[in-house]
C-alpha cells in the first residue's frame, strides 16, 4: 500500500454529528463551514462571555463574510461550554484549541492536552478524534496512548492540518487547494478503513484533492508548508534589499522569478515581512523540532533573521529621514499584520512603532479595522490613535504605510499632500507607484523600488 494516496471525492454518506473543540479562528471557521456543508455541529469552548455570543450569532473575531455564513446556517450549528456531554453525542470530534509558540520556539501543547484528557474522560463508544491544531511530530501518536489510559474502547486519530488564512478564511475552507488527511495504518500497512470513509465524507462537498497519508507526515505538512511560504518572503526581500543597493526594481525582479512555472509569483511581493499567528510560531516551531531531532535547520534560522531585520531597517529609515529633516512626527498607515483582519500578532507595525515611541517620536496611527486591539498592545506613549487615514496624516513629517489595506490605494493623495508638514512617503509595501507619488509633489522611498 503506497504512503501517500490522492483521491477526489468520497463515498457520499450524508451529515455527520461533528464537535469541534476551541472557537478561535480555525475552530469557528471549520464549525461554521462544516455546518454549511450539511454536517451538524457543536462548537465548545470554555469562555462562557464567547459562546453566549456565539449563540447570539455574535462572531468575536474579525473574518469578512462568517456572521453571514453562522446565520444561513444556524439551524445546523450550536455552542455550549459542555464539553463531556457534547462529546458522547459526537461521531468525529475535531480538536482546534491555541498551540502558541513557547519562548525557546517550542509548541506549547498546555491546551491541546488539556482537551485530550477531556474528550478521553467523555468517551463512550468509538469516535474519531481529528486534530487540526498546528502540533509538533509525534502528537498523533501520544494522542493515542493518552485516550488509551482513560478509554479501552476502540477509536482513531486524524491529523487533519488546516491551511486557512486570516481574511480569506472561508473560501480557503470551502474551496482549498488540497485537503490533508493524516490516518492511522493497519498491520498490513494499508489506512484504517473506517475513518478514512468517514474523513473522506465529511469532505465530500469539497472540490479539492485529498491528500491521504501517515499522521506524522501530515503533521509535518502544515509546518512545511508554511516554512516554505515564509522562505519565498524572505528571499524576495533580500532582493529589494540588494536592489535597494544596486538602482533595481523589486517588483520587476518579483515578475521576471514568478513567471517561472517552478517558482511561480505568489509570495513574492516586497515588504516589511510576514507575520500573524501562522509563519512566526510555525518557522520557529519547525526550527525547534527539527533540533529536538538533532537537526539545525540553518535555512529558516536565516528565513528569520531575514524577516526580523525588515521591520528594523524599515524602522531605521524612518528615524534617518526625520533626523535628517529635523521631523518629529510619523503618521503610521496600517497596523493588523495583513489586510483583512484585526490580528496584531507579529504585525511588523507593533515593532515599528514601538521603536519610534523609544527613539522620541510622536507617532499617528490608523487602521480600519485593527485599532482597537492595537490599543490594547500599543505603550500609551506619545500616540495618537486617529479616526481616518487623512488625520493621522496631519501635521505629519514622514508618511509611513505598513499595512496595504485597498482603503489606503483609494485615497487621494493629492489632498493628502495638503495636511502633512512634510510630504514624505516611505512605503513599506510597495503600494503606490513611485512616479505617481513624486508627480503630486511627495519624496517616495519604497522598498527595493526606486
Amino acid at each position: 500500500m503506497p504512503k501517500t494516496i490522492l483521491v477526489t471525492g468520497g463515498p457520499g454518506f450524508g451529515g455527520h454529528n461533528v464537535v469541534i473543540i476551541g472557537t478561535g479562528y480555525v475552530g469557528l471557521t471549520t464549525g461554521v463551514c462544516l455546518a454549511s456543508l450539511g454536517h451538524k455541529v457543536i462548537c465548545v469552548d470554555k469562555d462562557k462571555t464567547k459562546i453566549e455570543k456565539l449563540n447570539k450569532g455574535i462572531i468575536p473575531i474579525f473574518e469578512p463574510g462568517l456572521g453571514e455564513l453562522l446565520k444561513d446556517h444556524r439551524n445546523r450549528i450550536s455552542f455550549t461550554q459542555d464539553l463531556r456531554g457534547t462529546v458522547q453525542g459526537g461521531s468525529v470530534v475535531f480538536i482546534a484549541v491555541g498551540t502558541p509558540s513557547l519562548k525557546d520556539g517550542n509548541i506549547d501543547l498546555t491546551y491541546l492536552k488539556k482537551a485530550v484528557a477531556e474528550i478521553a474522560k467523555a468517551m463512550r463508544g468509538y469516535i474519531i478524534i481529528v486534530n487540526k491544531s498546528t502540533v509538533p511530530i509525534g502528537t498523533g501518536e501520544w494522542a493515542r496512548k493518552e485516550i488509551a489510559r482513560y478509554f479501552k474502547g476502540e477509536f482513531s486519530i486524524v491529523s487533519n492540518p488546516e491551511f486557512l488564512r486570516e481574511g480569506t478564511a472561508i473560501k480557503d475552507f470551502l474551496e482549498p487547494d488540497r485537503v490533508v488527511l493524516g490516518l492511522e495504518k493497519q498491520e498490513d500497512g494499508s489506512f484504517d478503513p473506517r475513518p478514512k470513509e468517514i474523513m473522506l465524507d465529511i469532505y465530500s462537498s469539497v472540490a479539492a484533492p485529498k491528500l491521504l497519508t501517515d499522521i506524522k507526515s501530515a503533521e509535518l505538512i502544515k509546518y512545511a508548508s508554511n516554512a516554505f511560504l515564509a522562505t519565498k518572503i524572505s528571499f524576495i526581500n533580500e532582493m529589494a534589499n540588494i536592489c535597494d543597493r544596486t538602482g533595481g526594481d523589486v517588483k520587476e525582479i518579483a515578475k521576471g522569478i514568478g513567471g517561472d512555472k517552478r517558482i511561480g509569483p505568489q509570495f513574492l511581493n516586497a515588504g516589511l515581512g510576514y507575520g500573524g499567528s501562522c509563519f512566526p510560531k510555525d518557522v520557529d516551531g519547525l526550527i525547534s523540532i527539527a533540533k529536538n531531532f538533532g537537526y539545525e535547520l540553518e535555512i529558516l534560522k536565516a528565513v528569520n533573521k531575514v524577516n526580523k531585520r525588515q521591520r528594523v531597517n524599515f524602522a531605521n529609515s524612518i528615524k534617518k529621514v526625520l533626523k535628517k529633516i529635523k521631523g518629529e512626527t510619523v503618521c503610521i498607515w496600517g497596523l493588523s499584520f495583513k489586510p483583512n483582519t484585526d490580528d496584531i500578532r507579529e504585525a511588523p507595525a507593533m515593532e515599528i512603532i514601538k521603536a519610534l515611541q523609544k527613539a522620541g517620536y510622536k507617532i499617528q496611527v490608523y487602521d480600519p479595522i485593527a485599532m482597537e486591539n492595537a490599543k490594547k498592545d500599543l505603550p500609551k506613549i506619545k500616540i495618537k490613535f486617529c479616526e481616518s487615514a487623512k488625520e493621522a496624516a496631519k501635521g505629519a513629517d514622514v508618511l509611513a504605510l505598513v499595512t496595504e489595506w485597498p482603503e489606503f490605494s483609494e485615497i487621494d493623495m493629492s489632498e493628502i499632500i495638503k495636511v502633512v508638514r512634510n510630504p514624505i512617503i516611505i512605503d513599506g509595501r510597495n503600494l503606490f507607484e513611485p512616479q505617481e507619488m513624486r508627480k503630486i509633489g511627495f519624496e517616495y522611498y519604497g522598498i527595493g523600488k526606486q
